[in-house]
């Protein structure tokens, strides 16, 4: 098997059977043995029905049902257990990810010997909400990694096997393709590639998910949040004691007892959000730890068709 596409399938019934047409002109005029992993995400537009006449229709589809609503990342992480290609690409399933940029990505992999290429999307057209929060975590996440990452990069991606293999055995539950990917050193470049409409619809990621999605990332993949809580925990007592030694200083060389019940009353409330920030964020971390401690399986797999070298693994 040359190249394995894998697409989590979550909101996009509409767009599937353009999809499929279009990555098979692609595919096909690349002249590369394939195959197209459609992993639904229990998508409550009841995606499964298309996927299956997609398989029936075409031995190159290879369909995967999860049991349940697990999450992009999973979806993804599943269609990569389930890859078989020397190269894999991975895709969004709203067209926003243009099926014509794969051999593009494919012949930068090539010529310039890499291991990945991430596709870079130098004019989104997403929200600008949703690319205001994009920005400011990828900032945010760069600062706590000591690294430098490009909030214009995607999952759209081609990635040898050796990458997918590696990126497979890491099983935690809080993940993120493209910070991995990176993570793990291998050769890796960009590509700027357009970022079309969505066909249909509009996101699921609503600022909630995004919001809990970057504080489950940045709180599993770093631990500066918690260093800075010590910091923050050193500089408070610090105040505190340059000002209860200006106090003492002032009593002495002016026999004046300082009063000030709002002040003091400001200080314990100022103490007590900072206390309870703190340990909400030690307690994020607990939960992280509780929750991967647990080693449930990231996802699990009701169905898949047209997969013949898994035929044991086609239902629960």
């Amino acid at each position: 098997m040359d190249i394995s596409v894998v697409i989590p399938i979550y909101g996009c019934r509409a767009a599937l059977e353009e999809l499929h047409r279009r990555l098979t002109d692609t595919l096909v005029a690349m002249d590369k043995e394939y195959e197209i992993i459609l992993v639904n995400d229990n998508c409550p537009q009841n995606s499964w029905e298309v996927i299956q006449q997609l398989c029936k229709k075409d031995k190159h589809v290879v369909g995967i049902e999860l049991s349940r609503n697990f999450g992009q990342i999973q979806a993804i992480t599943a269609g990569l257990d389930y890859s078989k290609g020397d190269w894999v690409v991975v895709m969004d399933c709203d067209l926003q990810d243009r099926p014509e940029e794969i051999p593009n990505l494919y012949k930068k992999a090539i010529d310039d010997q890499l291991d990945a290429v991430f596709a870079r999307r130098a004019e989104r057209k997403d929200s600008f909400m949703k690319v205001l929060v994009s920005k400011a975590f990828y900032k945010i996440y760069s600062w706590a990694s000591d690294g430098n990452y490009d909030p214009a990069l995607c999952n759209f991606s081609i990635s040898k096997r050796i990458v997918v293999d590696n990126y497979c055995k890491m099983r935690e539950l809080h993940r993120a393709f493209v910070i991995y990917v990176k993570w793990m050193g291998f050769r890796i470049g960009t590509l700027d590639v357009h970022h079309e409409e969505r066909y249909e619809g509009k996101s699921s990621y609503n600022f909630k998910k995004r919001m809990k999605m970057a504080t489950s990332i940045l709180t599993s993949q770093s631990d500066k949040l918690i260093k800075l809580t010590v910091g923050l925990g050193f500089v408070v007592s610090m105040c505190s004691a340059l000002v209860i030694i200006g106090l003492i200083i002032h009593y002495f060389t002016t026999s004046v007892v300082t009063s000030g019940w709002s002040s003091i009353i400001a200080t314990i409330c100022l103490m007590s959000g900072l206390l309870m920030m703190c340990i909400g964020i030690v307690g994020t971390y607990v939960g992280n730890i509780f929750m991967q401690v647990k080693e449930r399986p990231l996802y699990i797999v009701r169905t898949v068709l047209n997969d013949k070298e898994n035929k044991e693994c086609k239902t629960l």
